[in-house]
């Protein structure tokens, strides 16, 4: 059998990982949410039918999405938490995946009865953010379900591993004590 023990640099590696994508993925959603944002109120995208209310939800999704992931405070939840932290991940990528593609169909054909011209400074931005969102959460979902099982969790399957061995000296037998 082999050992599966991960080496006490591959675990600092590893939390590395989980801190970056974790940190950066949340804050690619939350400049996502406040580009919809500043597009629903300040470029008036708040007047044009369905596209309005998409680019608001949008903002509302981005924004809690990226504020859930950033706070830390589900590590007291143990695996519910772990759990939460993933399944926020899934609908941030979901969440950025979306947004991208209707910006792309968006710029090629009419959405919604709505189409966008050209890929001004706006556009790269959520261009940009949108990918940075997908990539880094992508990875965090990676790393995490990558990460060993903690046995405080109480995993039914934890792995058993054999107690440590001392070594054994060898006495001679004791003789019997003599009578006097």
């Amino acid at each position: 059998m082999a050992d599966r023990s991960r080496s006490p640099m591959a675990d600092r590696t590893r939390t590395r990982a989980l801190t970056a994508t974790r940190t950066l993925g949340p804050l690619a959603l939350l400049v996502i949410g406040i580009v919809h944002y500043q597009q629903y109120r300040s470029a008036f995208y708040s007047s044009i039918p369905t596209i309005g209310p998409l680019f608001l939800l949008n903002f509302v999704a981005g924004t809690s999405l990226g504020l859930f992931l950033i706070v830390p405070v589900r590590p007291r939840l143990g695996r519910l938490g772990k759990l939460l932290d993933q399944f926020a991940a899934l609908a941030g990528l979901g969440v950025a995946a979306g947004a991208l593609v209707a910006l792309v169909v968006s710029e090629h054909t009419p959405l919604f009865g709505f189409m966008e011209h050209g890929y001004r400074f706006v556009i790269v931005l959520t261009i940009a953010a949108d990918a940075t969102a997908i990539v880094l959460l992508t990875l965090f979902l990676i790393v995490a379900r990558s990460a060993p099982r903690d046995p405080s969790e109480g995993s039914s399957q934890q792995r058993s591993e054999p107690p440590p061995t001392r070594p054994t000296i060898n006495h001679p037998p004791a003789a019997p004590a003599a009578d006097s």
